[in-house]
């Protein structure tokens, strides 16, 4: 009897059930499938059976996202479809009806609808984001409760809207600006090892007929082709173990990270890109946090982890503990010495006025235009360094090949 009444409280909250899905036969001998909620296998197999269903085959749908992974940008663009729709007074439930019904991404779909469930079991939206937390922070989620609790979650939303678009859009120049040079050194790679494995082996046939000494630059050549075709493994497993390496010390070792971190800034062109848009980030999040009411001690914590480096990060949580003692925010800033003269001054005008949001957004503008320039003019900062890699490692293969047939030439004529 107990368990009869569990089932049924079971049934009667549908939403927390399982989905299986199943094949089965039916009277009329036709295979057919389907998909329904149940307490477990066997309840549903006997549930078919009492249809006139014989079940062949049962199994559980996996509750894993799927039809294309869920990315920040997507997240974005919900907050801003979100936003846009609450301005325009549709009810909450219609609004997310309406995006899920309109994505493109069935993953995204699933992950609204989820949302809508919740909130017409009662959540408020701010708990109903929570229950995702891969996808909405706590930084998103501690912003929309402060903007239902103050009764301004429309201009809230539209912060958090502004915030996503602005972050995502720095992350997406970062990375356009570190794959632009990396495409091209792996393009010359390739095209060199090609050369190397197919192109060199034809003109040493027709260099063994020559009869003459080869020079030294060609014979080298030469040889580094025969080394590689015979050992193309080696480079090829370094090449690998170096890439399985780099992904696993980021994954696992803090100390690894901040080696990292710290030497990309100080790469030209690229170091200055990312310490720019570790600024904005910085700027835009506090901003943000403020704009919500949150304490700045309290705020700290989300605002170290959407730097994006980690020595921003390790300054942004000295400042935190700095500020809690009593330190004013530009004073702390300032002996992180992280932070460039112009943000210390910035922070501090902010301060001492009352309106260091409104400082930190400009902050945030300035640097955000910076990174801009820099991105747009990045090719034309690095296309020397990017011509001489693909003069020493293509043009010096064709300059071997051709050195022989120049010296023949010299000696016939």
């Amino acid at each position: 009897m107990a368990t009869t009444t569990a089932q049924r409280k079971n049934v009667n909250n549908k939403k927390d059930l399982p989905t299986f899905i199943w094949e089965g036969i039916n009277k009329a001998g036709v295979k057919i499938r389907g998909e329904n909620q149940a307490i477990n296998e066997n309840f549903l197999r006997a549930e078919l059976r009492r249809q006139g269903i014989a079940p062949k085959t049962i199994r559980k749908k996996s509750n894993r996202m799927t039809g294309g992974k869920i990315k920040p940008s997507d997240i974005a663009q919900f907050a801003r479809q979100l936003t846009t729709m609450m301005r325009a007074g549709v009810p909450m439930v219609q609004s997310l009806e309406l995006i899920s019904s309109g994505h493109e991404k069935p993953a995204m779909r699933e992950l609204v609808i989820k949302i809508t469930k919740d909130i017409e079991g009662g959540q408020d939206l701010a708990g109903a984001l929570a229950q995702h937390p891969i996808y909405f922070d706590d930084l998103f989620v501690n912003l929309i409760r402060a903007g239902e609790q103050a009764g301004t979650l429309e201009d809230m939303m539209d912060k958090v809207a502004t915030y996503k678009e602005k972050t995502e859009s720095m992350k997406a120049k970062v990375k356009k600006a570190m794959m632009y040079p990396i495409m091209v050194i792996i393009a010359a790679v390739i095209v060199s090892t090609i050369m190397l494995i197919w192109v060199i082996p034809t003109f040493k046939d027709i260099f063994s007929g020559f009869g003459a000494d080869l020079p030294a630059f060609t014979l080298w050549v030469i040889g580094l082709s025969e080394w590689l075709q015979a050992t193309w493994w080696l480079p090829l497993g370094i090449i690998i173990g170096t890439i399985v390496f780099f992904r696993e010390g980021r994954r696992r070792s803090k100390k690894f990270n901040e080696f990292v971190d710290r030497t990309v800034l100080k790469i030209p062109v690229m170091g200055l890109i990312i310490n720019k848009s570790s600024v904005a980030r910085f700027a835009r999040t506090l901003s943000t946090m403020f704009a919500a009411g949150v304490p700045l001690v309290e705020a700290m914590d989300a605002v170290a982890g959407a730097t994006g480096n980690i020595v921003y990060e390790k300054a942004t949580l000295q400042m935190k503990e700095d500020t809690a003692k009593g330190v004013q925010l530009y004073v702390s800033m300032q002996t992180t010495q992280q932070f460039p003269s112009m943000v210390v001054q910035m922070t501090k005008i902010g301060e001492e006025s009352g309106r260091l949001e409104e400082m930190l957004d400009r902050v945030a503008d300035y640097f955000e235009e910076q990174v801009d320039d820099l991105v747009d003019n990045l090719s034309k900062q690095i296309e020397p360094m990017i011509m001489a890699i693909l003069g020493v490692l293509v043009g010096g293969l064709v300059i071997a090949m051709y050195l022989p047939i120049f010296k023949l030439g010299a000696a016939v004529g």
